[in-house]
């Protein structure tokens, strides 16, 4: 029997519309708009579809988007100086500088100029240290969105073997944390681990964040777990044409479907709920510097 598909793309929307009607009750209770500024250096076509799709959402959810774009040759001083202006903005509750940068800036540089209150990221070493912690911080989105489609497929995870394949400080160690935090018994492997087939056979949870694509195969997977796929791999794709290309993640789907009793396509998996967790976030980042309370869900 073929695994349930979780459905990341209606999960997303259905959490982006209840954050819509959160802004919209706060701001009726007197709150000001939060707003989320979207910096782009440089023209990375890729990172041009990631920008306008967290424009159009931000804007759908009711709050203020402000887009600031940059040209390739901006100095790494240039950028701090505006990521030092959008601190000091009262009227920004968060700052998303999108990467990869050009090779003259340094990256961990810039992500930690950001004020730790409004890095809706989640990347800045403050926010990195709170959530490992245990104290209240702003959580990197993509793990955050997986951690949400897991406790919707499963529940409570108290007691679940689950393996975090891939160590980035992006997905994996943050994603290892969460689960940590949900009580389960988490095993950061990777490239480099011995025998990592039958280590990811011990889990009833894998999550994939390795980059490689179709790494993890179905006789890796021990019958009847969950897999969560946050691989983003563009493949080409002869057999639709010269020149074609597919997205496929870091799991073979087909494989692991047969095997698994609920897995994450891609496309429409992972993915959307990386967007409605960066609204998540904001709306986070504002209620506190603003001073308004949320609803239990969105805290």
């Amino acid at each position: 029997m073929s695994a349930k598909i979780i459905d990341g793309k209606a999960f997303a929307a259905n959490l982006t519309a209840r954050i819509g009607e959160v802004v919209k009750d706060a701001m009726a209770a007197g709150a000001p708009q939060p707003g989320l500024a979207v910096v782009l250096v440089g023209n990375d076509a890729a990172s041009e579809v990631y920008v306008r799709n967290k424009i159009r959402t931000t804007e759908a959810s009711g709050m203020a988007s402000i887009e600031h774009r940059l040209p390739a040759s901006t100095s790494q001083d240039e950028l701090l100086a505006l990521i030092d202006t959008l601190n000091n903005d009262h009227a920004i509750d968060g700052i998303l500088v999108q990467l990869p940068l050009p090779e003259q800036i340094n990256a961990d540089a810039v992500i930690n100029a950001i004020s730790p209150e409004k890095d809706v990221d989640g990347f800045h070493v403050v926010n990195v240290g709170r959530l490992w912690a245990g104290l209240p911080s702003l959580v990197p989105c993509t793990p955050y969105g997986s951690l949400l489609l897991l406790k919707d497929a499963l529940g409570d995870l108290s007691g679940m073997n689950a393996v975090v394949v891939g160590r980035s400080n992006i997905v994996g160690k943050p994603m290892a944390q969460l689960l940590l935090s949900e009580n389960c018994t988490v095993t950061i492997a990777h490239s480099r681990s011995k025998d990592l087939p039958a280590i990811c056979r011990e889990a009833d949870i894998i999550v994939a964040a390795v980059g490689r694509p179709d790494m993890v195969k179905g006789d890796w997977i021990k019958p009847g777990a969950v897999v969560i796929d946050v691989g983003i791999n563009r493949m080409e794709s002869p057999e639709r044409g010269e020149g074609k290309t597919r997205l496929t993640g870091d799991v073979d789907f087909n494989e692991a479907k047969e095997i698994a009793s609920a897995i994450t396509p891609v496309p429409g998996g992972v993915g959307p709920m990386t967007i409605a967790c960066l609204l998540r976030n904001t709306l986070v980042a504002a209620s506190r510097r603003q001073g308004f309370s949320l609803p239990k869900d969105m805290m």
